[in-house]
């Protein structure tokens, strides 16, 4: 849609990875403001936010490249290129879990309380990433013949199809994902056990995923079998996890 948010000279400022950096940026700021108010030290959050950050932004990014491995393989210069989108959140996440585990043992931290502290961070920074997405046209929708609020992408440099009426799912996700924070965020008022948040969200953001899945249109991401794709399998596992982990949470602190 427009993914160039700037160009001065020989430097380039994508719209993709300015967004990006938004969202990481308020969401950071969330996230210690709520550490204060639990008592946790914010230079130890301020510390994990950066490595989930770069834990993220590896795992998402080779995640895509081997979803898309032909094209690397002829293209290798590529790989480096993530300011024109390329990155699959599950990807992130895989990497990010163990992250956070090993930086909260290390730390003495509370691991249940920190994923709850940091799961409305994630959403509203994803939220904002999606953004970034539709200005770079990555994560498009399939064809959409006579949708009201169908977009169509013009700008020779974005990687969506363009002169194609298309269904705005990564402003779905993006909507999605803004709704997800405010969830949560009421939801902690009320916390019963440390984890509900974080597994509340689990439990979103898997439902939210599956549905938008149905509505993309980048098929070259790969399918588990004809009709489910990988990134809707691996909701499927992340909503039985959540489930799970309520019950189990919840019984703990019974």
């Amino acid at each position: 849609m427009h993914p160039v948010l700037l160009r001065l000279g020989p430097l380039t400022i994508h719209t993709y990875g300015f967004l990006l950096a938004v969202g990481f940026l308020i969401g950071m700021g969330l996230a210690l403001r709520q550490a204060k108010k639990e008592g946790i030290p914010a230079d130890k959050i301020l510390d994990l936010c950066f490595y989930i950050l770069l834990a993220a932004i590896i795992g998402s990014r080779l995640f895509f490249i081997l979803i898309n491995l032909s094209h690397y393989i002829q293209n290798p210069l590529d790989i480096f290129k993530i300011w024109e989108g390329g990155l699959v959140f599950y990807g992130g996440v895989i990497l990010a879990v163990p992250t956070v585990i090993w930086y909260v043992k290390k730390n003495n931290l509370g691991i249940w309380n920190t994923a709850d502290i940091l799961s409305p961070s994630i959403a509203v920074g994803h939220a904002f990433g999606r953004l970034g997405c539709f200005a770079a046209g990555c994560c498009y929708g399939r064809t959409a013949e006579s949708l009201p609020w169908g977009v169509i992408f013009t700008d020779p440099e974005c990687l969506a199809p363009t002169n194609i009426l298309l269904h705005p799912t990564q402003l779905y996700e993006s909507a999605g994902e803004f709704i997800n924070f405010l969830l949560l965020v009421a939801i902690r008022k009320n916390k019963a056990f440390n984890g509900q948040i974080f597994m509340t969200y689990l439990l979103l953001y898997s439902v939210l995923r599956f549905i938008i899945e149905i509505f993309r249109g980048d098929a070259a991401r790969g399918f588990l079998v004809s009709g489910i794709s990988v990134s809707q399998g691996i909701s499927i596992m992340m909503f039985l996890v959540g489930v799970t982990g309520l019950i189990v949470l919840r019984r703990k602190k019974s």
